[in-house]
């Protein structure tokens, strides 16, 4: 537990294959903010389960439906055949008839098992999870239909991937030709807004220089706007550095297979880098991973670092 969090809070900082989880036990009911990434769905239920030490978990909220932060919801609900499951509206048909498509898990070649919902986040709304009641805002950028929670005792919010440290997410509707970054920046003028003292972000340590963040996140908006290809490319590294962080450790022509298969790369490569041959782009793309030191390379071996 942080001592700067309300008692009843506990984050767990999972990395950035799984998004972080942040457990609020009340008195009468439990609730998790986000479950991570399916392949460490073992590890969300344990880390639940010993924090609760018995209890049950009630409630199960999700900020939006990326896989890395909805991935663990199918093992939680059935550990706790209970559970309420509460996601934001704009894609709950996609959700209830399962749409792996819509919900851009079949584009963007991650995993995510099947999990159903029973109830809805209102935008402008205040839920309970708890004992504490949160604001449900909009924040739409990283992605159209994502939420930000925040609860005005505390000052506490949780971003998502609204606001990192260092930044916030890819902007996906901008790799599908969809204008966002006005949206980006009307999310960050939110977070302003609210004036939170603690920011609790999607992935990362939590947020104490709220001001100095905010300030990251425009500088780097304001340098993706200046230069949506940097965005692009930034983008396409995510993805592949996902893969890696997913499988560990990869031979280059099977990474390169992969990003063949799917269907964001095939798209970003078509619309913004046709003139370079596919293989050779992916194989750049991987070198420039290698030469940041967030992956290595052994002959055809690629490794997470």
């Amino acid at each position: 537990m942080n001592p700067a969090l309300p008692a009843s809070i506990r984050v767990f900082e999972r990395g950035w294959l799984s998004s972080n989880n942040i457990l609020i036990a009340g008195k009468d009911s439990s609730a998790l903010i986000d479950s991570g990434y399916c392949t460490q769905a073992g590890q969300t239920v344990a880390l639940v389960a010993a924090a609760l030490a018995g209890q049950p978990l009630d409630v199960l909220v999700n900020t939006h439906l990326h896989s890395d932060h909805c991935g663990g919801n199918a093992a939680l609900q059935a550990q706790y055949p209970g559970l309420i499951t509460m996601i934001p509206p704009g894609q709950a048909e996609h959700v209830r008839v399962w749409d792996a498509q819509a919900l851009t898990y079949t584009p963007t070649g991650q995993s995510c098992p099947q999990f159903g919902f029973n109830a809805l986040l209102k935008l402008g709304s205040d839920i309970v999870l708890g004992d504490l009641t949160w604001q449900v805002h909009g924040a739409p950028g990283h992605d159209p239909h994502s939420v930000i929670l925040f609860e005005p005792v505390s000052r506490v919010l949780v971003s998502a991937d609204a606001l990192w440290q260092n930044g916030f997410g890819v902007v996906f509707p901008e790799l599908e030709g969809i204008d966002a970054f006005d949206k980006v920046e009307q999310t960050i003028d939110l977070i302003e807004a609210l004036s939170p003292r603690i920011v609790i972000p999607g992935h990362g340590p939590l947020i104490f220089e709220v001001q100095a963040a905010i300030a990251n996140a425009r500088k780097r908006l304001e340098g993706f706007k200046t230069d949506p290809a940097r965005h692009i490319e930034y983008a396409v590294k995510v993805l592949l550095m996902f893969k890696l962080l997913e499988v560990q450790e990869i031979e280059l022509p099977s990474l390169i297979d992969w990003a063949g298969a799917t269907p964001y790369f095939v798209f970003i490569h078509s619309r913004h880098f046709q003139a370079i041959d596919f293989s050779k782009w992916v194989n750049d793309l991987t070198t420039q991973l290698i030469g940041s030191g967030v992956a290595t390379r052994e002959g055809l071996l690629i490794r997470n670092a």
